[in-house]
């Protein structure tokens, strides 16, 4: 008999970015893109670019904490750009990131975009 999986359920849902933790997430990926990136590289969206009705926003929770977040942006009926994909550093390489992004292509592909 396989062992029990431990690990904990991972919740992806549609968010509307008004709550504190997402804010603190977002302005964490905000600070490390202005750390290692030149502002001519830098095509991050901040809270209302994110609140843009062309962008969907998700978050990821687990034990009803905040562990990640990703979003889809619309350019074209064909094309979407992932913007803002992020992990809380606390919860870094335990695989949420690939989680989110398997959720984003996912998406990607109800919706219909090819790019």
């Amino acid at each position: 008999m396989p062992p029990e999986s431990t690990s904990p359920v991972l919740e992806i849902r549609i968010d509307d970015l008004r709550g504190p933790e997402v804010a603190a997430l977002l302005r964490e990926h905000l600070d490390e893109m202005a750390q290692y990136s030149p502002p001519e590289s830098r095509h991050a969206l901040d809270l209302e670019g994110l609140r843009h009705p062309a962008v969907v926003f998700w978050t990821a929770w687990e034990n009803g904490s905040l562990v990640g977040c990703a979003a889809l942006k619309r350019l074209d009926d064909g094309h979407a750009e992932i913007k803002s994909m992020r992990t809380a550093v606390a919860h870094q390489r335990r695989g949420i990131a690939g989680r989110l992004l398997e959720h984003v292509i996912a998406e990607v592909r109800r919706r219909g975009f090819r790019r």
